[in-house]
């Protein structure tokens, strides 16, 4: 047996970024492994994901997540290979989806970590398409958006890592259109080409409002933003009467460094008597074991499509969650530190 680290690389938050983050926001520390104690494992990281809502945990505010802590290990899902065991339900050599990315080795409690089959899917698979990203797509069109056959769908960000699940399983289940909004033209062509998208629209060609109604000519009935600003205004004129929103993001305000105005078009809700309803994966954990089911059924059969942006290196890590930020993934956006 190989011994064991004694040090690893881990990503603080230094400094709460006003407005974009910058590099000079977070450093790359070089930390003691803690030792592993009785019912503890000790995982060297794979892979780790960067999502958009860790943007939110860098502002020292309440919400419903805890903020990243200054000087500290910032954490989010990530894959690994069990490298030492004090507990008897994993072994040392199993591979677990867990919560502390953002650093080369983590050590936790067993039962904080799953256990992850590498002959079902890709370990990369457990962050976007079958992990988080995935069940929030899900639960989010079926469960709060409470989608039926027959709707006519927008998905806002439509090929990042959720939009792009949002619209496939939306066509799969039977929706008379799915259109979804981008920011460039070849995720445009890759949303109609690949994902099996409709229409689609790049957001930066003009108003969002005039380029969805071209695509929508008649009306739709679901909407799954994460994008917010004036992709929802776009959807709120565009709704059909009894149009459900499930408001997953809103990427567009992240940033903000002012109040950003609401859609001006509220009053429209009244008549056409629309719901429009925020969505937190955390609700919907009965539906992970439906989900994994009927979704890697897809990817297997290959009915379902998924893309990944891989940045190489933990020293990348902070890069590739501002290009996150920025748009420049294509589906999920991972930081992998081995192959």
């Amino acid at each position: 047996m190989s011994a064991l680290p004694a040090t690893g690389r881990e990503w603080h938050l230094v400094a709460r970024p006003h407005g974009w983050p910058t590099p000079d926001d977070f450093a790359l520390r070089e930390v003691p492994v803690p030792e592993v104690g009785e019912g503890q494992i000790l995982v060297r990281n794979l892979h780790f994901s960067v999502d958009p809502y860790m943007r939110g945990r860098m502002n020292d505010v309440k919400s419903y997540v805890p903020p990243f802590q200054l000087d500290q290990p910032m954490d989010g899902g990530a894959v690994g290979e069990v490298i030492a065991s004090r507990a008897e339900s994993v072994a040392v050599g199993d591979h677990v989806l867990h919560g502390l990315g953002w650093r080369e080795y983590a050590v936790l409690d067993a039962g904080s970590a799953a256990k992850i089959d590498a002959s079902l899917a890709p370990l990369t698979a457990y962050l976007g398409v079958l992990g988080m990203p995935g069940l929030t797509a899900y639960a989010g069109l079926l469960e709060v958006a409470s989608f039926k056959e027959g709707d006519a769908v927008f998905v806002s960000g439509a090929a990042g890592a959720v939009g792009s699940e949002v619209g496939q399983i939306a066509k799969l289940k039977g929706a008379s259109r799915v259109i979804g909004s981008a920011g460039s033209d070849e995720k445009v062509k890759l949303l109609v080409e690949e994902y099996g998208f409709d229409a689609a629209f790049n957001y930066k060609n003009g108003d969002v409002t005039k380029q969805l109604k071209a695509a929508a000519r008649d009306g739709i009935d679901v909407y799954f933003d994460n994008v917010g600003g004036d992709h929802l205004e776009a959807a709120i004129s565009a709704f059909n009467v009894h149009g459900r929103a499930a408001i997953c993001g809103m990427i567009s305000m992240y940033n903000a460094t002012e109040p950003t105005p609401a859609p001006r078009n509220l009053a429209l809700v009244i008549g056409k008597r629309l719901r429009l309803q925020g969505l937190l994966v955390a609700d919907h954990r009965a539906l992970q074991q439906q989900f994994v089911q009927e979704v890697s059924g897809w990817i297997r059969s290959g009915e379902l499509k998924y893309g990944e942006t891989k940045v190489a290196g933990i020293e990348n890590g902070v890069e590739a969650f501002l290009g996150l930020l920025r748009g420049e993934n294509t589906g999920k956006m991972i930081v992998s530190l081995a192959d």
